[in-house]
């Protein structure tokens, strides 16, 4: 079945860097968009970054913009976020999500704590 494992989240000082990892089963990976959330205590989820199928475009909320970059290795059927110059606000558990067969599908999260 459908599967996404993510992994590599952690805690980091203000200014760190991360680099999240989402182990894709289960469907032809490199068919699918994939996207980055996140979700911070007591707020909605958001979209933190998205992938196209071949990686050619990605796309960024602002307020990461320059800080995080997605990428993703088909090969592996795997998507990363690379995350510099973490804040607190970037505090949150991070999430890998995809639209598989009509369905929206997501890991089970890891958490990012950016603390002092």
């Amino acid at each position: 079945q459908v599967q996404l494992v993510e992994s590599g989240g952690g805690l980091v000082q203000p200014g760190g860097s991360l680099r999240l990892s989402c182990a894709a089963f289960g469907f032809t990976f490199s068919n699918y968009a994939m996207s980055w959330y996140r979700q911070a205590p007591g707020k909605e989820r958001e979209l933190v970054a998205a992938i196209t199928s071949t990686g050619d475009t990605t796309n960024y909320r602002d307020s990461v913009k320059g800080r995080f970059t997605i990428s993703r290795d088909n090969a592996k059927n795997t998507v990363y976020l690379q995350m510099n110059s973490l804040k607190a606000e970037d505090t949150a558990v991070y999430y890998c999500g995809a639209r598989i067969w009509g369905h929206d599908r997501w890991g089970q999260g890891t958490q990012v704590t950016v603390s002092s």
